[in-house]
């Protein structure tokens, strides 16, 4: 791999959850949001992040998230690619043990 994404252990963003360090963004499908997200993320599927660039800022710092790790480490890529300060959720939802919102 050209580009080294940095990752995010789960533990530690729930550490930063209460601050503003970073901005989540959720890349899953709408089913699989319906089943609870990070509070505070926002959802953009991953299909559609390109068309959702210009809410990224490359001012913050952001975490992405999917169910496992691998669809947000592609938005990572991605991301990485047009400038854009981003970090992987290890592991997606299956290893995040904080609280979820409905």
């Amino acid at each position: 791999m050209d580009n080294e994404i940095n990752e995010i252990l789960p533990e530690e963003l729930e550490k930063e959850l209460n601050t503003s360090k970073y901005e989540i963004v959720d890349v899953r499908e709408d089913e699989e949001v319906a089943n609870g997200m990070i509070p505070g993320a926002k959802h953009i599927p991953l299909n559609s992040i390109p068309e959702h660039l210009d809410e990224f800022s490359k001012d913050k710092e952001y975490v992405m998230v999917c169910r496992s790790g691998r669809r947000s480490y592609n938005a990572s890529l991605y991301l990485d690619e047009k400038g854009i300060n981003v970090n992987n959720l290890k592991g997606g939802m299956l290893e995040w043990e904080g609280d979820v919102t409905d």
